[in-house]
């Protein structure tokens, strides 16, 4: 069993810490909002995308997979009253002359072996797909 940790802390009124390793992440914690980090959502999102794309790098050399570039875009749809997201939209462009079989394969193994994408598809809908671009817009 794998064990993740971080760290986070108050930085004042408009944003937050967070720290892993070695790396650390400005939380947009200001009731207002901020344009330079990135709110709780926005960092759910994040994760998502990061755990798609990781998923492409391990995948890729599995599969003998030729992958010239790859971009995930994201967008939740949140319910106000109770606070909860209900629906997460995703796009993964792929710059591959893989067949569109292949392509298929990729993305069932993406989302089959994806820590974050496991853990979010049991608690609300993931609905998106995966396509090929000549060039990762």
């Amino acid at each position: 069993m794998t064990e993740y940790r971080v760290s986070a802390r108050r930085i004042d009124s408009h944003g937050s810490l967070a720290m892993a390793k070695e790396a650390e992440v400005v939380l947009d914690t200001d009731m207002a909002g901020r344009r330079d980090a990135m709110n709780p959502v926005e960092l759910l999102l994040s994760a998502l995308a990061a755990c798609m794309l990781k998923g492409i790098e391990r995948m890729t050399p599995i599969l003998h997979f030729q992958i010239d570039g790859a971009e995930v875009r994201l967008e939740a749809v949140r319910l106000d009253a109770p606070p909860k997201l209900t629906l997460i939209r995703y796009d993964i462009v792929v710059d591959s002359g893989e067949t569109d079989q292949r392509l298929d394969l990729l993305h069932r193994n993406i989302l089959k072996y994806g820590t974050i994408s496991n853990t979010l598809s049991a608690a609300l809908p993931l609905e998106g797909r995966l396509r090929r671009t000549s060039n990762c817009e």
